[in-house]
Protein backbone atom coordinates (compact mmCIF):
# COMPACT_ATOMS: atom_id res chain seq x y z
CA UNK A 1 0.00 0.00 0.00
CA UNK A 2 1.36 3.41 -0.96
CA UNK A 3 1.81 6.26 1.47
CA UNK A 4 -0.97 8.16 -0.33
CA UNK A 5 -3.36 5.26 0.16
CA UNK A 6 -2.36 5.03 3.80
CA UNK A 7 -3.04 8.74 4.23
CA UNK A 8 -6.42 8.29 2.60
CA UNK A 9 -7.25 5.43 4.95
CA UNK A 10 -6.36 7.50 7.97
CA UNK A 11 -8.42 10.44 6.68
CA UNK A 12 -11.42 8.22 6.01
CA UNK A 13 -11.15 6.66 9.44
CA UNK A 14 -11.11 10.03 11.10
CA UNK A 15 -14.13 11.23 9.15
CA UNK A 16 -15.00 14.85 8.31
CA UNK A 17 -13.83 17.65 10.54
CA UNK A 18 -16.47 18.64 13.10
CA UNK A 19 -18.46 21.76 12.30
CA UNK A 20 -18.95 24.70 14.63
CA UNK A 21 -20.87 24.04 17.80
CA UNK A 22 -24.52 25.18 17.64
CA UNK A 23 -25.45 28.42 19.37
CA UNK A 24 -26.57 27.75 22.93
CA UNK A 25 -29.77 29.42 24.14
CA UNK A 26 -31.32 29.24 27.60
CA UNK A 27 -35.08 29.90 27.75
CA UNK A 28 -36.54 30.71 31.18
CA UNK A 29 -40.35 30.62 30.99
CA UNK A 30 -42.86 29.29 33.54
CA UNK A 31 -45.68 28.55 31.07
CA UNK A 32 -45.01 24.99 29.87
CA UNK A 33 -46.84 25.47 26.56
CA UNK A 34 -44.95 28.63 25.63
CA UNK A 35 -41.66 27.18 26.89
CA UNK A 36 -42.02 24.10 24.70
CA UNK A 37 -43.19 26.09 21.67
CA UNK A 38 -40.20 28.46 21.86
CA UNK A 39 -37.81 25.55 22.37
CA UNK A 40 -39.11 23.64 19.35
CA UNK A 41 -39.15 26.73 17.16
CA UNK A 42 -35.56 27.64 17.96
CA UNK A 43 -34.36 24.05 17.58
CA UNK A 44 -35.81 24.04 14.06
CA UNK A 45 -33.46 26.95 13.32
CA UNK A 46 -30.50 24.92 14.55
CA UNK A 47 -30.07 26.37 18.03
CA UNK A 48 -29.16 24.24 21.04
CA UNK A 49 -31.88 25.05 23.55
CA UNK A 50 -32.11 24.39 27.29
CA UNK A 51 -35.10 25.46 29.37
CA UNK A 52 -35.94 26.36 32.95
CA UNK A 53 -39.35 26.94 34.54
CA UNK A 54 -38.52 29.55 37.21
CA UNK A 55 -35.99 32.25 37.96
CA UNK A 56 -33.87 30.36 40.48
CA UNK A 57 -33.64 27.29 38.24
CA UNK A 58 -32.75 29.62 35.38
CA UNK A 59 -29.95 31.18 37.40
CA UNK A 60 -28.59 27.74 38.31
CA UNK A 61 -28.74 26.63 34.67
CA UNK A 62 -27.00 29.81 33.52
CA UNK A 63 -24.17 29.31 36.01
CA UNK A 64 -23.80 25.64 35.16
CA UNK A 65 -23.89 25.95 31.38
CA UNK A 66 -22.26 27.94 28.60
CA UNK A 67 -24.86 29.95 26.70
CA UNK A 68 -24.54 32.45 23.88
CA UNK A 69 -27.91 34.07 24.60
CA UNK A 70 -30.66 34.06 27.24
CA UNK A 71 -34.41 34.50 26.75
CA UNK A 72 -36.16 35.49 29.98
CA UNK A 73 -39.85 35.88 30.70
CA UNK A 74 -40.65 38.91 32.85
CA UNK A 75 -43.15 37.15 35.13
CA UNK A 76 -41.41 34.17 36.74
CA UNK A 77 -41.91 32.38 40.06
CA UNK A 78 -39.18 32.26 42.73
CA UNK A 79 -37.15 35.03 41.08
CA UNK A 80 -38.78 37.21 38.43
CA UNK A 81 -37.19 37.96 35.09
CA UNK A 82 -36.14 41.48 36.12
CA UNK A 83 -34.34 40.18 39.22
CA UNK A 84 -32.82 37.34 37.21
CA UNK A 85 -31.52 39.79 34.60
CA UNK A 86 -29.95 41.91 37.36
CA UNK A 87 -28.20 38.84 38.80
CA UNK A 88 -26.93 37.77 35.39
CA UNK A 89 -25.62 41.25 34.61
CA UNK A 90 -23.56 41.12 37.80
CA UNK A 91 -21.74 38.13 36.36
CA UNK A 92 -21.86 38.29 32.57
CA UNK A 93 -22.44 40.51 29.51
CA UNK A 94 -24.22 37.65 27.69
CA UNK A 95 -27.00 38.95 25.38
CA UNK A 96 -30.44 38.92 27.04
CA UNK A 97 -33.81 39.02 25.27
CA UNK A 98 -36.82 39.64 27.52
CA UNK A 99 -40.33 38.31 26.86
CA UNK A 100 -43.34 40.18 28.19
CA UNK A 101 -46.93 38.91 28.21
CA UNK A 102 -48.13 42.47 27.72
CA UNK A 103 -46.90 45.44 25.79
CA UNK A 104 -46.82 47.07 29.20
CA UNK A 105 -44.42 50.00 29.27
CA UNK A 106 -43.38 49.29 32.85
CA UNK A 107 -42.39 45.70 32.01
CA UNK A 108 -40.40 46.83 29.01
CA UNK A 109 -38.65 49.66 30.81
CA UNK A 110 -37.85 47.54 33.87
CA UNK A 111 -36.35 44.80 31.72
CA UNK A 112 -34.19 47.20 29.72
CA UNK A 113 -33.08 49.05 32.85
CA UNK A 114 -32.06 45.73 34.37
CA UNK A 115 -29.64 45.24 31.49
CA UNK A 116 -31.64 43.40 28.84
CA UNK A 117 -30.63 44.11 25.25
CA UNK A 118 -34.04 43.83 23.62
CA UNK A 119 -37.54 42.46 24.15
CA UNK A 120 -40.40 40.69 22.40
CA UNK A 121 -44.11 40.62 23.23
CA UNK A 122 -46.06 37.40 23.74
CA UNK A 123 -47.63 35.69 21.91
CA UNK A 124 -44.24 35.50 20.25
CA UNK A 125 -43.86 35.71 16.49
CA UNK A 126 -41.12 33.15 15.81
CA UNK A 127 -39.74 35.02 12.80
CA UNK A 128 -39.43 38.22 14.84
CA UNK A 129 -37.78 36.39 17.74
CA UNK A 130 -35.23 34.71 15.47
CA UNK A 131 -34.47 38.04 13.77
CA UNK A 132 -33.88 39.65 17.18
CA UNK A 133 -31.68 36.72 18.26
CA UNK A 134 -29.57 36.93 15.12
CA UNK A 135 -29.13 40.67 15.59
CA UNK A 136 -28.07 40.18 19.21
CA UNK A 137 -25.56 37.51 18.24
CA UNK A 138 -24.11 39.72 15.51
CA UNK A 139 -23.56 42.48 18.07
CA UNK A 140 -21.92 40.01 20.44
CA UNK A 141 -19.35 39.07 17.78
CA UNK A 142 -19.04 42.51 16.16
CA UNK A 143 -15.58 43.72 15.18
CA UNK A 144 -15.27 47.18 13.62
CA UNK A 145 -13.17 47.90 10.56
CA UNK A 146 -10.01 49.64 11.74
CA UNK A 147 -6.86 50.90 10.18
CA UNK A 148 -3.55 49.31 11.01
CA UNK A 149 -1.85 50.57 14.17
CA UNK A 150 0.40 53.57 13.62
CA UNK A 151 3.95 52.70 12.67
CA UNK A 152 6.96 53.58 14.79
CA UNK A 153 7.92 56.25 12.24
CA UNK A 154 4.70 58.14 13.02
CA UNK A 155 5.96 58.81 16.54
CA UNK A 156 6.09 56.70 19.66
CA UNK A 157 4.09 59.22 21.65
CA UNK A 158 1.12 59.02 19.30
CA UNK A 159 -1.76 56.71 20.23
CA UNK A 160 -2.33 53.83 17.78
CA UNK A 161 -5.06 54.45 15.24
CA UNK A 162 -7.25 51.80 16.84
CA UNK A 163 -7.21 53.53 20.24
CA UNK A 164 -9.76 56.35 20.42
CA UNK A 165 -9.55 58.91 23.22
CA UNK A 166 -12.31 61.19 24.48
CA UNK A 167 -11.21 62.94 27.64
CA UNK A 168 -10.61 60.27 30.28
CA UNK A 169 -12.33 57.67 28.09
CA UNK A 170 -10.28 55.38 25.83
CA UNK A 171 -11.69 52.82 23.39
CA UNK A 172 -9.47 50.09 21.96
CA UNK A 173 -11.35 49.00 18.84
CA UNK A 174 -9.05 46.02 18.24
CA UNK A 175 -9.01 44.69 21.78
CA UNK A 176 -12.66 45.77 22.21
CA UNK A 177 -11.74 47.27 25.56
CA UNK A 178 -13.03 50.46 27.12
CA UNK A 179 -11.28 52.30 29.96
CA UNK A 180 -12.31 55.29 31.99
CA UNK A 181 -9.53 57.06 33.91
CA UNK A 182 -7.46 53.92 33.41
CA UNK A 183 -10.04 51.53 34.89
CA UNK A 184 -11.68 48.90 32.70
CA UNK A 185 -15.36 49.54 31.95
CA UNK A 186 -17.51 46.42 31.61
CA UNK A 187 -20.03 46.82 28.80
CA UNK A 188 -22.56 44.46 27.28
CA UNK A 189 -22.18 43.81 23.52
CA UNK A 190 -25.07 46.20 22.80
CA UNK A 191 -23.60 48.95 24.98
CA UNK A 192 -20.21 48.52 23.32
CA UNK A 193 -21.72 48.56 19.84
CA UNK A 194 -23.64 51.72 20.74
CA UNK A 195 -20.50 53.41 22.08
CA UNK A 196 -18.55 52.48 18.93
CA UNK A 197 -21.32 53.99 16.82
CA UNK A 198 -20.98 57.28 18.70
CA UNK A 199 -17.18 57.12 18.61
CA UNK A 200 -17.21 56.73 14.82
CA UNK A 201 -18.85 60.17 14.53
CA UNK A 202 -17.84 62.23 17.61
CA UNK A 203 -19.67 65.52 17.88
CA UNK A 204 -22.28 64.43 15.34
CA UNK A 205 -25.91 64.03 16.39
CA UNK A 206 -27.23 60.50 15.83
CA UNK A 207 -31.00 60.12 15.85
CA UNK A 208 -32.77 57.22 17.50
CA UNK A 209 -34.01 55.68 14.23
CA UNK A 210 -30.49 55.56 12.86
CA UNK A 211 -29.24 53.94 16.05
CA UNK A 212 -32.05 51.37 15.94
CA UNK A 213 -31.00 50.51 12.39
CA UNK A 214 -27.22 50.48 12.86
CA UNK A 215 -26.91 49.12 16.42
CA UNK A 216 -30.03 47.01 16.94
CA UNK A 217 -30.11 46.00 13.27
CA UNK A 218 -33.81 46.74 12.95
CA UNK A 219 -35.03 46.54 9.40
CA UNK A 220 -38.45 47.67 10.60
CA UNK A 221 -39.91 50.22 12.96
CA UNK A 222 -38.61 49.54 16.44
CA UNK A 223 -39.22 50.88 19.92
CA UNK A 224 -36.93 53.86 20.53
CA UNK A 225 -37.12 53.21 24.28
CA UNK A 226 -34.44 50.57 23.84
CA UNK A 227 -32.12 53.31 22.59
CA UNK A 228 -32.92 55.74 25.39
CA UNK A 229 -32.46 53.17 28.14
CA UNK A 230 -29.26 51.76 26.66
CA UNK A 231 -27.87 55.32 26.46
CA UNK A 232 -28.87 55.78 30.11
CA UNK A 233 -26.98 52.62 31.13
CA UNK A 234 -23.98 53.63 29.05
CA UNK A 235 -23.84 57.08 30.65
CA UNK A 236 -23.71 55.52 34.11
CA UNK A 237 -20.62 53.57 33.06
CA UNK A 238 -18.65 56.11 31.01
CA UNK A 239 -19.74 59.37 32.66
CA UNK A 240 -23.05 61.18 32.51
CA UNK A 241 -21.64 64.11 30.54
CA UNK A 242 -19.93 62.05 27.85
CA UNK A 243 -23.10 61.57 25.77
CA UNK A 244 -25.26 64.64 25.34
CA UNK A 245 -28.97 64.73 24.50
CA UNK A 246 -29.89 67.04 21.65
CA UNK A 247 -33.60 67.53 22.23
CA UNK A 248 -35.78 66.72 19.27
CA UNK A 249 -32.89 65.12 17.38
CA UNK A 250 -30.95 62.46 19.28
CA UNK A 251 -27.59 62.04 21.01
CA UNK A 252 -23.95 62.91 20.42
CA UNK A 253 -20.62 61.93 21.92
CA UNK A 254 -18.69 64.84 23.44
CA UNK A 255 -15.21 65.10 21.94
CA UNK A 256 -13.24 66.58 24.84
Amino acid sequence: MTSNAQAGSVSAARGPAPGPAPVGVLVVEDDATIRRAVQLALERYGYRVDVAADGLSGLEAFRAGAYDLLILDVMLPELDGIGLCHRIREESPVPVLMMSARGDALDVVAGLEAGADDYVIKPVDTAVMVARIRALLRRATFRPDTESPASEESGRDRAPDHVLTFGDLTIDTLGMEVRRAGATVSLTPTELRLLLEFAAAPGSVLDRRRLLRDVWDYGWEGDTRVVDLCVLRLRKKIGSGRIETVRGFGYKLVRG
